[in-house]
């Protein structure tokens, strides 16, 4: 069986997809992509048995098959031709890729596409559509605060509540949370599932720069993105997700508003001199000044800065850690935030001044205790 292909295209599909692929699988054959040929269509599926991503393109072929080509050294291979056709002849019976291009011919050992998991289809579910920029916007906006810590399953993926007129994503680590809120998009139904991390951090590199709709769909154990000649599909997480409302403190009287960017700067260059294992910076409110400060008594160590701000409040004193904080402060785009506070050891929640139409951004970051040398 043969088929011609772009050397580039080929290549930047099997990039696309790439990301699924581990180095230590399971299964050995998941080293490899599954290559189908239909009706003169290449459909390529990598997979780590938790997800799996497809992606089609069109190819000169006047036979079908499948066989499982390995990924690693295609892959090497196609990076380093330039671009031009490329013709694949494939021996099903010897599971032998061979690649002929213009500068010489390549030989690889491929394996029978029967012994590939099979990806599974969704069936009887309501599609739900979303604009490819406000979902990467929300994976932005909420994946960088996914919890890694394995014994807690349900927060190592990123809750997606579906309701009839709004979506909302929720991440939590148990130190800080992320809500982001989109009002533009109505999903008809009301659902509750969590989405794995590595599904949406790879979602997130797939997804176009430009305008275009992702149909979601799920069932009860699994779900499934398709976009443009893209697939994905994940298993769900099946866990209950702690009731992150509760954890939102409702009464916040201290107010805070300051430049974004006047405070992201300052943070940065006080943890410089933040005790390394905590990174622990302190802010004191007082008035229309906010001082950031930070000490490392092992190495005696000392910074602070005062700002100008607009506080509406009593006097207070809390502490945070400097990491949390500019990750947070990182991923709001308006130029002024708001940080609403009750007490020095109750959360703090975090949201821009002006927030965007048709979304609603929450952030929400646990105190660390101070040590009051000062």
């Amino acid at each position: 069986m043969k088929f011609i292909v772009s050397s580039s295209a080929l290549l930047k599909q099997l990039q696309s997809i790439n990301g699924v692929v581990t180095n230590n699988p399971v299964v050995p054959i998941l080293e490899n992509f599954l290559f189908e040929i239909e009706d003169g269509k290449l459909t390529i599926t990598a997979s780590d048995l938790e997800t799996s991503m497809i992606t089609e393109l069109p190819v000169e072929a006047r036979e079908s098959g499948r066989i499982a080509a390995p990924a690693r050294i295609l892959l090497d291979t196609l990076k380093n031709l330039p671009d031009q056709p490329v013709t694949f002849t494939l021996d099903g019976e010897t599971y032998t890729i061979e690649i002929a291009s213009s500068n010489g011919r390549y030989k690889l050992a491929g394996e029978n596409a029967t012994d590939f998991p099979r990806v599974p289809v969704v069936k009887g579910s309501a599609p739900v559509e979303i604009p490819s920029s406000s979902l990467a916007r929300a994976i932005n906006k909420t994946i960088f605060a996914v919890s890694t810590d394995e014994l807690r399953p349900a927060m190592t993926g990123i809750l997606v509540q579906l309701a009839d007129n709004q979506v909302t994503f929720v991440a939590t680590d148990g130190h800080r949370l992320l809500r982001y809120r989109r009002s533009d998009v109505g999903a008809g139904q009301t659902a509750n599932i969590i989405i794995p991390r590595k599904a949406f951090n790879l979602l997130k590199g797939a997804l176009p720069s430009e305008a275009t709709p992702v149909t979601v769909e799920f069932n009860t154990s699994n779900a499934f993105f398709s976009f443009n000649q893209m697939r994905l599909v994940c298993r769900l997480i099946d866990e209950r997700y702690p009731d992150y409302e509760n954890v939102i403190p409702v009464s916040n009287p201290n107010r805070l508003i300051i430049g974004r960017q006047e405070i992201l700067n300052t943070v940065k260059r006080i943890s410089i001199y933040s005790n390394k294992t905590t990174h622990q910076v302190r802010l004191r409110l007082a008035g229309s000044e906010l001082t950031v400060s930070a000490e490392d008594l092992d190495f005696s160590n000392e910074a602070k800065e005062v700002l100008a701000c607009q506080y509406d409040g009593e006097d207070m004193e809390i502490g945070f850690n400097a990491r949390f904080l500019q990750e947070m402060l990182s991923n709001i785009d308006s130029e002024e935030i708001t940080l609403e506070l009750s007490t020095p050891n109750r959360a703090g929640l975090l949201m821009p001044t002006t927030p965007d139409d048709n979304e609603n951004i929450l952030m929400l970051v646990m105190p660390v205790m101070l040590n009051n040398y000062v």
